[in-house]
C-alpha cells in the first residue's frame, strides 16, 4: 500500500507542479536557450533502482564543451557554467525537468539521488548495502543533510538510514527540509 500511495503521490504533485509553475518553465526555457548555445535540456545518464541507467533531463546549466563528470570533480566548475546556470543552480530550479522521470517512473520524489555512472565509488558502496534497491529521487536524507560536502562513504550512510526509516510521513519530512534548505540554499558548491 505504501508504495502506491508514493506512486499516486509522486504523479499527482508532479503534474500540479508543472501545471503551477509552466510560465516559469518557459520563462527559463527562453533563459537558457538566449543564454548560452545548445539545448534547453541536459540528458544525464544515470544509475537508477537496481543499478538500471536511465536519462534523467535537467535545464542545461554548463557550457556544452563541458567534460562529462560530476560538478565537483571539476578543478573550477565557474570556468563552465552558462550566464544564468549558477542562478538556475542556486534556487535549484535546473532540477524541475526531473518530474518527467519521476512522471515516466524512473525517479520518486525522495530517495537516494541518482548517481552519474562514472562515480563508480558510491554506486558500488550503494550496492553493497542494499541503496540500490531503491528508486532515486529529486531530494533525499543525504541531499538536506549535507548535499555537494559528503563523501560517497557519508551519503551511503544517509542513504542506509533513509532505506531503513522509509515512510510516507518520514519522505514529507524530507520534502519540507528540502524546501527550507533550497530558501537558505544550504550546501550548494557552485
Amino acid at each position: 500500500m505504501t508504495c502506491f500511495i508514493k506512486r499516486l503521490f509522486d504523479i499527482v504533485v508532479s503534474i500540479l507542479i508543472l501545471l503551477f509553475f509552466s510560465i516559469l518553465i518557459g520563462l527559463i526555457i527562453l533563459l537558457v536557450k538566449s543564454s548560452s548555445s545548445g539545448s534547453v535540456l541536459y540528458w544525464s545518464e544515470r544509475s537508477g533502482r537496481f543499478n538500471k541507467s536511465f536519462c534523467m533531463p535537467k535545464f542545461r546549466t554548463m557550457r556544452i564543451d563541458t567534460p562529462v563528470v560530476a560538478s565537483k570533480l571539476l578543478q573550477d566548475p565557474s570556468l563552465y557554467i552558462t550566464p544564468i546556470g549558477s542562478l538556475l543552480r542556486k534556487l535549484s530550479l535546473d532540477e524541475i525537468p526531473q518530474l518527467w522521470s519521476i512522471l515516466k517512473g524512473d525517479m520518486s520524489f525522495v530517495g537516494p539521488r541518482p548517481v552519474i555512472l562514472s562515480e563508480k565509488g558510491l554506486i558500488e558502496l550503494r550496492t553493497q548495502n542494499n541503496v540500490h534497491m531503491l528508486k532515486p529521487g529529486l531530494t533525499g536524507w543525504a541531499q538536506v543533510n549535507g548535499r555537494d560536502s559528503l563523501s560517497a562513504e557519508e551519503k551511503t550512510k544517509l542513504d542506509v538510514e533513509y532505506l531503513q526509516r522509509q515512510s510516507f510521513l518520514f519522505d514529507l519530512w524530507i520534502l519540507l527540509l528540502t524546501v527550507w534548505k533550497v530558501i537558505k540554499r544550504d550546501h550548494v558548491s557552485h
